[in-house]
């Protein structure tokens, strides 16, 4: 196996070069969890790996709760399957939580602030009631809680790893705040060693070929837990090796050819945030370009070929969309049109006109 070997399979396993489904949530449960601290751009990451997708359509989902965007790893926010939500939170909050300890220290954060934040905002979301970031701040105000220097967001993120909340459907471009046990009715039960092997399975089904540190990494769990995932999955899973590293992916799955490798991404897609070895599809020198003053924001960016060879932007407007490309070296004509086509289908996406591509 060859590193575009590891490109093409990971292009297919992410659904990039293989949409097979027509819906968010079964998009999402294939994918275990989807990076969405920028909601746009996951709406996006979700849109483009099904069949057909449109922002409407992830939209739509969420309103119809068969997918619900919470914190279950890394302290980051990800969409998952609703009814995966409860059993991902439960398994893999706990160690985020302890790390958070230092912190909360600094900000006079434990566990009666955290009780008495629960008991004044649940109340007013009992019914499937929402609230926005400012009314849960207000809220916690009026009862006696200040919420600067970051309080209110690590009050809102404790709640969510414990549980208690969940985010809604999007009021006018802000994020919206329910109680996950009214927003998930029917939670899928799994005690701690089948989430361990349902997590691992998941990973590697859909992110393979990937080495137990992306494991680890993505997940946040213990490594001796991700070895267990590992061999309760020892007969669905294969380890090769690639340039001194062992890569784990689906059984019988060697080789694959795409057809389709070039693709306009968002930012924080999978294709690069679901591994903590990115070289595999980014060079070194090109790293600072993605990640600007290296502020953790990631740019959207130009797959060629499996590759990132570039970044793009957007500019909306009412009924319309700009896209300027900035590719990394000069690409040919025909991989232009190839993108050019990526961007008309993302005007698609967006049921907007695309009014210019500019090449800079």
């Amino acid at each position: 196996m060859t590193i575009r070997d590891i490109q093409n399979l990971r292009l297919h396993n992410l659904l990039l070069s293989d949409p097979r489904f027509k819906t968010p949530a079964e998009t999402v449960r294939w994918l275990g969890a989807i990076q969405a601290q920028d909601h746009a751009g996951a709406l996006f990451s979700i849109a483009l790996r099904m069949q057909g997708g449109t922002q409407t359509d992830v939209e739509k989902a969420i309103a119809e709760k068969s997918i619900v965007r919470t914190w279950p790893m890394r302290g980051t926010l990800h969409f998952v399957a609703a009814e995966d939500a409860h059993w991902m939170l439960r398994l893999l909050t706990p160690r985020i939580i302890k790390r958070s300890a230092g912190r909360y220290k600094q900000l006079e954060l434990d566990d009666r602030i955290f009780a008495k934040s629960r008991d004044l905002i649940v109340p007013e979301l009992l019914g499937g009631r929402q609230m926005t970031r400012a009314e849960v701040y207000a809220l916690l105000e009026n009862g006696g809680i200040p919420t600067g220097e970051q309080r209110g967001m690590h009050i809102i993120n404790h709640l969510a790893q414990t549980q208690i909340l969940c985010h809604g459907t999007h009021n006018e471009k802000q994020p919206t705040y329910t109680l996950l046990d009214e927003w998930v009715a029917n939670p899928r039960q799994l005690d701690e060693t089948e989430s361990i092997a349902e997590i691992t399975l998941r990973y590697f089904t859909s992110h393979g070929p990937a080495t137990l540190n992306d494991f680890v990494w993505w997940t946040g769990l213990k490594v001796s837990d991700a070895k267990l995932g590992l061999q309760l999955n020892a007969d669905k899973l294969q380890s090769m090796e690639v340039n001194g590293d062992t890569y784990w992916c689906p059984q019988e799955q060697m080789e694959t050819v795409v057809e389709k490798a070039t693709f306009l991404l968002p930012g924080f897609d999978e294709y690069m945030l679901g591994y903590t070895d990115r070289s595999v599809i980014l060079e070194e020198a090109n790293w600072g370009k993605i990640i600007p003053g290296n502020n953790g924001m990631f740019m959207p960016t130009i797959v060629i070929d499996g590759k990132v060879e570039g970044i793009w932007k957007r500019t909306l407007k009412k009924d319309s969309v700009q896209l300027d490309m900035y590719p990394f070296k000069k690409i040919s004509q025909t991989k232009k049109r190839l993108l050019e086509g990526c961007a008309r289908e993302y005007g698609k996406y967006l049921a907007k006109n695309l009014s210019a591509i500019n090449w800079l």
